[in-house]
């Protein structure tokens, strides 16, 4: 069974809801102040309030950023924080992060003026990377604390932190440590001050002794709350990306435009037909259009009745779906090759409705311009008049419309306007062919195609091509033309080393996008030992990025050595391992993923066109968004929506899309969610300068090499 979360539609219109006044009570006596819901970021261009800002871009959640190095930033004073709307006091933020507890000169009036708005309006404060000390209610480190590298390092959500903004997390928080040689996290352990009011909500052994310090943990003092976070970070380290989910919701209690979910998706292209093999004594894959030599001879990898066996088997231990991305010809030339006879072909159509399926053509044919393969690499055929030769309107639409009708005789359940071209054909490919086939948005247009798989590598911005919505999908370092260990690694070498390393300097001669190998793998150990743990580790970094983008391999991986399911179980292990039952992997098939990215497009343009507004007075929060814009929120749960449960349930929260009929959206918080009163902190059980905190290097997230599809 697919475990699979999708949103709610809910039916809006213009919706009052009471606050619990008497009808007619007079406006003027009401002084709840109002509440924006937007966060202020103020950066001193470091990297963890630029993390902050992508985990708040990436959700779409409103915010405001002030960059201290710029001599024309606006100043931060009560006007710019604060003024009244309608009447009533209005705070402009609902949340302030900074860079550290205070990034201001001794005695500036920035900081003062910060202090007193958090304080009058009960605004919570992220200090996004802060040393350790009593002015943040901690210790220094020097008084049995530490400083220094903490890669590798297991910390733990605390009980406070799992009972409060961490509770989506099953417990464990492990620090990245992906290059020994190189220093990638820093931090500052150590216990509450005396007499401070702090609560560790993240913590870690302290070197050398029996204590463990706090990472993360809420300090109350002066009627204000400060989220103090005492190591760095960058946007792409799982540290972060852990425990990005719960920064937001601790400073914006939970109430906040925008949404996140963790998504996995994988496509296997390919199925029913066959995939060339890497020859690793050529260093080329015969079949290929590259693949010139005169002895290479074509060594296909097609999956067995078995390998069904098998894929069913590992879904239902991980309770996922694969999408399997077919090609009927496939089936069609093995059955012609055997005497009528294609056992793979039966089981996959016996077990159909174990997985979901794509059109991937007919045949697989390349359907950009018409390929000149005299030339290594390739080229577009031109006309006598050096125009580019292109694959015609009605090759595209018979491909696609033979393999629908194929599937459908093969009772395969599929969805008619999704599709997903051979190696992406139709659309540009640098640096051969610079625009789309012009006859690939018109046969999309005859077969109805909403959906077009395209290649993350190469566009990673959805677009429209003709009447249908590109869907990017990331390629794994998974390799089409591999069915054995030792020919992904054998290829991986070729690709990732030097020429003076026996390799083809791919490497070398891209180096702003691919990264050599210090030394080739071992062929026998080098999959498991280096690549199974790197692309476990970029597949899973993109889970955590609330980003619903799929990954794609080919049946080739399924087949043979099963090569793709060391990582996928890497992914999915990994992943149970860190997460509360409360917060799933989401896995959505082509056209879910297609319309969320379409919606967050559309709600980003809005948001940049300054389209919405929204905020909250006491246990109201109301927005305000165009005709025909859907809004994303996050509310706690018992939130409701016209008398109505708002959203669906996740991460402890509740939080989806609503349609906007060009009327304010009014949601109602539970009694459980008032926020606290001005000039008041909530209280929780109590429990020299920083380094250089630019990206450490080598924790940047790599770039695959992509080859087949």
């Amino acid at each position: 069974m697919k475990r699979s979360i999708r949103t709610t539609a809910l039916t809006v219109g213009a919706l009052v809801v009471a606050l619990g006044l008497p009808a007619g009570a007079a406006h003027a006596a009401d002084t709840t102040p109002r509440i924006d819901l937007r966060v202020l970021v103020v950066s001193d261009g470091g990297p963890s309030t630029d993390a902050i800002a992508a985990e708040l871009d990436a959700a779409g959640t409103p915010y405001t950023e002030i960059d201290l190095t710029r001599a024309d930033r606006p100043v931060i004073d009560a006007g710019f924080l604060a003024d009244t709307a309608d009447g009533r006091p209005r705070a402009k933020f609902q949340a302030v992060v900074l860079p550290n507890d205070n990034p201001f000169a001794a005695g500036s009036t920035e900081m003062a003026a910060l202090a007193a708005y958090e304080r009058t309006y009960a605004i919570p404060q992220v200090d996004a990377y802060t040393y350790a000390r009593p002015e943040a209610g901690l210790h220094y480190p020097v008084h049995g604390g530490y400083a220094g590298g903490v890669d590798g390092v297991r910390a733990s959500v605390t009980s406070a932190g799992r009972a409060g903004p961490f509770g989506y997390l099953d417990g464990a928080v492990p620090f990245e440590d992906n290059d020994p040689a190189v220093g990638e996290s820093y931090a500052y352990l150590s216990t509450p001050a005396p007499g401070a009011d702090f609560t560790s909500y993240v913590d870690a052994p302290i070197p050398g002794r029996s204590a463990r310090g706090s990472l993360v943990g809420e300090y109350r003092h002066d009627g204000r709350r400060e989220l103090v976070v005492t190591f760095v970070y960058n946007q792409y380290q799982q540290q972060f990306r852990l425990l990005a989910r719960g920064i937001v919701e601790w400073m914006t209690g939970g109430v906040h435009l925008g949404a996140s979910r963790n998504y996995f998706a994988v496509h296997v292209d390919d199925v029913f037909a066959a995939d060339d093999r890497w020859n690793t004594t050529l260093n080329c894959t015969p079949g290929d259009v590259d693949c010139t030599d005169p002895d290479a001879t074509p060594d296909p990898i097609r999956m067995t009745p078995a390998d069904v066996d098998h894929a069913t088997a590992w879904q239902d231990s991980h309770d996922f779906t694969l999408d399997f991305a077919y090609n009927g010809a496939g089936s069609v030339d093995h059955r012609q090759d055997n005497n009528g006879a294609d056992a793979l072909a039966d089981k996959l159509i016996a077990d159909r409705n174990r997985f979901r399926w794509i059109n991937h053509t007919y045949s697989h044919p390349f359907l950009g311009c018409v390929q000149d393969t005299t030339t290594v690499p390739w080229t577009c055929s031109t006309h006598a008049d050096g125009s580019t030769r292109w694959v015609s309107r009605t090759e595209i639409s018979d491909e696609i419309a033979t393999n629908r009708v194929w599937g459908q005789l093969a009772g395969l359940p599929l969805e008619n306007d999704e599709l997903v071209t051979g190696e992406h054909s139709g659309t540009k490919v640098l640096p051969q062919q610079s625009e789309d086939n012009p006859n690939l948005a018109l046969a999309l247009e005859d077969n109805d195609i909403s959906w077009l798989g395209s290649d993350n590598s190469r566009e990673p911005v959805q677009r429209r091509v003709g009447t249908a919505t590109t869907v990017p999908r990331y390629p794994m370092n998974v390799f089409y033309n591999a069915g054995r260990a030792a020919e992904q690694v054998d290829e991986y070498n070729w690709i990732y080393t030097s020429r003076a390393q026996g390799g083809s300097g791919v490497c070398e001669d891209n180096p702003a996008t691919t990264t050599c190998l210090a030394a080739p793998l071992d062929t026998a150990t080098g999959y498991a030992e280096h690549i199974v743990p790197l692309e476990t580790r970029i597949a899973l970094g993109h889970v955590l990025s609330n980003d619903p983008r799929p990954h794609f391999i080919h049946q080739s991986n399924l087949a043979e050595d099963r090569i793709a399911y060391p990582v996928l179980s890497g992914v999915l292990d990994g992943y149970g391992t860190l997460f509360a039952d409360n917060t799933p992997v989401v896995n959505p098939r082509m056209k879910d993923i297609g319309t969320e990215l379409r919606r967050r497009a559309a709600w980003q343009a809005a948001l940049r066109a300054g389209e919405v507004s929204a905020y909250r007075i006491g246990a109201e929060v109301t927005v305000a968004a165009p005709d025909g814009l859907t809004v994303p929120a996050t509310a706690p749960a018992g939130t409701t929506l016209a008398g109505a449960a708002f959203g669906a349930p996740y991460a402890g929260q509740v939080s989806g899309w609503t349609p906007s009929a060009g009327t304010p959206l009014s949601l109602t918080l539970p009694a459980s969610a008032a926020a606290p009163a001005a000039g008041t902190a909530e209280t929780a059980p109590a429990t020299e300068p920083a380094p250089d905190t630019r990206v450490p290097a080598g924790v940047t997230e790599p770039v695959p090499y992509t080859a087949g599809s």
